[in-house]
């Protein structure tokens, strides 16, 4: 499968959050959806993810896992894993996490820092946050059919299409 992309501007931490929330609205239904997540840091990956959870009904505290490496939650059907490898400094801290066993029917991984890991399961899409100005520019790149139908949905998502026509 060729990879498809889709790019644009983020022009503040609201339309990130939007981005995060039409993500989790157009989830596709899979053996295991797998996210990465790039960006330098402070470009928004968690505040992504957290406007994310809270779309798919997460309530209470949504904390980075930069320390932990690993916050899990179950909601609205799914087991969802936020992963962060920035502090992970071998590949048998990596392998000590065993992504492969979060996997399941009605899972989501997103996984933060992913280049800092030699083997992790492959992604359904990967989604780059770069620094552009006082906002971001985003490009989320599809790997697999199950991402291809997530970015399908995601282009169609009327929210985040009228944001989109209202950048100048």
């Amino acid at each position: 499968m060729e990879a498809m992309t889709f790019n644009f501007k983020l022009s503040s931490a609201r339309a990130t959050e939007l981005l995060g929330r039409a993500l989790a609205q157009t989830l596709p239904a899979g053996s295991g959806v797998i996210l990465y997540l790039h960006g330098e840091l402070g470009a928004g990956k968690t505040t992504l993810v957290r406007a994310l959870l809270r779309e798919l009904g997460v309530v209470g505290a949504v904390k980075s896992p930069t320390y932990t490496l690993i916050e899990s939650y179950e909601v609205a059907g799914w087991n969802v894993a936020h992963v962060d490898l920035y502090r992970l400094v071998s590949q048998g801290e990596v392998a000590e996490l065993a992504l492969q066993e979060l996997l399941s029917e009605r899972s989501l991984l997103l996984i933060e820092w992913p280049e800092r890991a030699a083997r992790l399961p492959s992604p359904d899409a990967a989604l780059s946050l770069l620094y552009e100005g006082a906002g971001r520019e985003a490009q989320l790149v599809v790997h697999t059919p199950l991402g291809e139908r997530w970015l399908h949905q995601l282009r169609f998502d009327t929210r985040l299409q009228s944001y989109l026509s209202n950048l100048t």
